[in-house]
């Protein structure tokens, strides 16, 4: 999954410390907006593993640097990017500006566009052009994400694609799990059901049986797959021994985000035209969490999903940022905090819970991510402000000074 190896001991004191800990994963309802945030907080680490977090007058250790007037709260957590890719696509969005939708754009340009601009590349191209990306991220505090395949459109290039994010994990300092996007598009020449026979028996075990991904995901949309696809991918998911997502109820309403509480996925994605009965189903779903996606939304200038519905039904909600290259070239995540706070009228602890507590869980990483708490890696991220406020009052401004991995400095600065 990528990452660095632990940090020395140590510990920093900060005039405000978000811990994020208590009440479990996913953070649900109410949950998602009462986080643990004490005054003058210390974080401390062995081996890079939290041994303390809480109140400085609690702390009994050797005596932490005083890091002064800001805040230190827990790495954030991209759970849904398309890296790898290859190339821009602003034309695409001088078009939509200009009137025509994403839909219009869907065959000549969009994801078979990436797809040939990714195939027209080598390797090194591909890593060449995603490496400064990653460390765009780090900057902005982004310490865990996913990466995805679905540009690929074939066995062979979906297949390469997860060589290339396994290789791009390896390299960065940020904890990188990887989605095999079988479904994203349909390739050329090729009808639907077809496709989804081969990425169920040919596709997925390949993945699989070489140990290229962590999960699978599905594009259920009228201009994609639908939700008899995403059931019969995740019956090969599941006997690959892999966990499904989906994207769901994206450009319009299509029960997704239902079929996903019923199969038990780890995700309902975007969710901006999901109805009541979706809305009812996360809300009473285990596992299921409904991830936002407000920069799609800013981009797209689309329809919000329902946000506070979601969260007044109890649902267990995340956000991030959809980076990619064609609706959403968005990779700060202090920038989809923003958003989600403006788009979606998320509260500011319940963007923060959003963008850490939750994705973690998304990817499977709470046991060790998400929160700082004892006996989870020292991930954290250091604010400019201590008002967490300010990073949602402050869109497009960058507010990490510091970002640490299993307790070292990676900032770079």
């Amino acid at each position: 999954m990528g990452g660095i190896a632990n940090g020395s001991d140590g510990a920093v004191r900060a005039a405000t410390m978000a811990t994020m800990a208590g009440g479990g994963a996913p953070r649900r309802g109410s949950d998602l907006g009462s986080p643990a945030v004490v005054r003058s907080g210390v974080v401390a680490w062995t081996d890079g593993i939290v041994t303390y977090a809480g109140p400085a007058d609690g702390y009994e250790g050797a005596a932490p640097d005083d890091l002064g007037e800001v805040a230190v709260v827990p790495g954030f957590v991209d759970c849904h990017t398309h890296v790898p890719f290859f190339g821009w696509r602003a034309d695409e969005y001088e078009a939509r500006l200009a009137g025509r939708s994403y839909r219009d754009l869907h065959g000549e340009g969009g994801i078979s566009r990436s797809a040939r601009m990714l195939a027209e590349a080598s390797d090194e191209q591909v890593l060449a052009f995603c490496r400064p990306l990653l460390s765009e991220m780090l900057a902005a505090g982004t310490t865990a994400l996913e990466l995805k395949t679905g540009y690929g459109l074939s066995v062979d290039a979906e297949l390469r694609l997860a060589r290339l994010a396994r290789r791009l994990a390896g390299e960065v300092p940020q904890t990188c799990t990887v989605t095999l996007l079988a479904c994203h598009a349909v390739p050329a020449g090729m009808e639907r059901p077809d496709w989804v026979r081969i990425a169920c028996d040919e596709l997925i075990p390949a993945a699989a049986e070489q140990g290229l991904v962590d999960a699978v995901d599905v594009y259920v949309e009228d201009i994609a797959f639908s939700v008899e696809d995403l059931e019969r991918v995740a019956v090969a998911a599941a006997g690959a021994g892999l966990p499904i997502r989906c994207h769901a109820d994206q450009l319009g309403h299509s029960a997704a985000a239902e079929a996903a509480v019923r199969l038990g996925a780890r995700s309902a994605d975007h969710c901006n035209h999901t109805g009541p009965g979706g809305v009812a189903a996360l809300a009473h779903a285990p596992a299921t969490v409904a991830t936002l996606l407000p920069a799609s939304t800013f981009s797209l200038r689309a329809q919000p999903a329902p946000a506070r519905d979601l969260i007044g039904a109890g649902a267990a909600v995340a956000v991030a940022t959809d980076f990619n290259p064609g609706t959403s070239p968005v990779l700060s995540m202090p920038e989809v905090i923003a958003m989600g706070c403006s788009l979606y009228g998320l509260t500011t602890t319940e963007a923060f819970t959003a963008a850490t507590v939750n994705p973690a869980w998304v990817l499977g990483l709470h046991d060790r991510l998400g929160t700082l708490e004892p006996g989870k890696r020292a991930d954290f991220v250091v604010l400019d402000s201590p008002d967490l406020a300010t990073v949602p009052y402050r869109p497009g401004h960058n507010p990490v000074v510091q970002t640490w991995i299993g307790g070292r400095d990676v900032s770079g600065r």
